[in-house]
């Protein structure tokens, strides 16, 4: 059994790499376009390929997420004028599932369109307005979202592949921006303002270039 068990650890297809591109808030403040990148995000990511149809799939993301009621198109929200900063680092480990068999091992460039679904978890700012009416940093927090993604992948050179995706994150808070201050302890005497009733979103869109490694995989056990 452990002759068995290291054989198929050994006989795995891995990926490992980079990703880079940009991040936007979608809520209570700021735009209301829902793919408009204004800060930078990088990351690592590590995949490991169980089947020529889906992977395990783990990543890192750190990046700075701001909104400024100047930029929207509502002329409610450029008259109040709000703005926030706030940081974000960002972990998360799903599946991706690929439209068509992907195999590293057939030394031939290769293209597919993939989803990604897991669960996110990322540390954040929690927000509020201060007695000035500007929107305020008050203390670190740990949140989770849900990640919806859609990607195209291509592999070249036999050990490298390049993907280009947008993903969607549904949190499971409303205070990215300071909207529901009630949602942390000592934020009941802060004002909210916006709509109570929906959550935080954010968007990435970006690249990840991968680096392979690992023999052939057997697919016959999962």
């Amino acid at each position: 059994m452990i002759v068995l068990l290291n054989n198929t650890l050994q006989a795995q297809t891995y990926e490992i790499g980079v990703m880079l591109g940009g991040i936007n808030y979608i809520g209570d403040v700021g735009s209301t376009n829902y793919i408009s990148p204004n800060e930078l995000a990088i990351g690592g990511i590590l995949k490991w390929n169980r089947s020529e149809r889906h992977s395990f799939r783990a990543s890192l993301l750190y990046s700075q997420l701001s909104a400024d009621d100047a930029d929207s198109d509502e002329s409610r929200r450029q008259e109040r004028g709000y703005y926030f900063d706030n940081s974000l680092l960002e972990g998360s480990l799903g599946l991706e599932f690929t439209f068509k068999e992907w195999s590293l091992h057939k030394y031939k460039p290769q293209f597919t369109p993939y989803l990604y679904s897991g669960i996110t978890g990322f540390l954040s700012n929690e927000m509020g307005l201060s007695s000035n009416n500007e929107i305020t940093k008050r203390k670190r927090k740990i949140d989770f979202a849900i990640p919806m993604v859609f990607g195209i992948k291509w592999s070249f050179a036999t050990k490298f592949v390049f993907a280009a995706e947008i993903g969607a994150r549904y949190t499971f808070t409303d205070n990215l921006d300071g909207s529901n201050p009630e949602e942390f302890d000592g934020g009941e005497n802060l004002p909210s303002f916006g709509n109570l009733n929906t959550n935080d979103w954010y968007m990435f869109t970006g690249i990840t270039v991968t680096y392979t490694f690992g023999r052939k995989p057997c697919y016959c056990n999962f």
